[in-house]
């Protein structure tokens, strides 16, 4: 049985460019993805609660205007809520001296311009199996 990876794409902060999100979302969604799209402007909170709610098993963050440093923030929401298990991704402009501070408070991959959608699928596609097997046993 194939494994639909359910994602959550959403941009926190006051962050409006939401173009790429929009492509990366439609991209995903193409690609056989369950894809929940929200516009930008999200809190934190809302974006804990939604992915909750939907049992979403990867959160995609865009950030184009710095609104990557506080993802490290959504990241403990996330464990805070028990989500400790969603696979967090960042894309969009993140500089160099900034990616390892997210993988560093748990993000799972940074996608900087000029990734795929092919490698962003790819990549989701190849973890979701884990994350779902992480939740069965916990």
């Amino acid at each position: 049985m194939e494994i639909r990876p359910k994602v959550l794409i959403t941009k926190i902060g006051f962050d409006g460019h939401d173009r790429g999100s929009r492509i990366v979302a439609a991209g995903l969604r193409d690609a056989g993805m369950e894809v929940i799209y929200t516009p930008p402007w999200q809190e934190i909170a809302t974006v804990v609660k939604l992915a909750t709610e939907e049992d979403v098993d990867v959160i995609g963050i865009s950030s184009l205007a710095t609104d990557h440093l506080i993802v490290p923030k959504l990241m403990e929401a996330l464990r805070e809520a028990g989500l400790a298990d969603v696979a967090v991704v960042v894309g969009g402009i993140v500089p160099d001296e900034d990616e390892q501070m997210l993988l560093d408070a748990g993000v799972a991959r940074v996608f900087h311009p000029g990734s795929t959608i092919a490698e962003i699928a790819g990549y989701i596609s190849e973890i979701t199996p884990g994350i779902r097997a992480r939740r069965l046993t916990a």
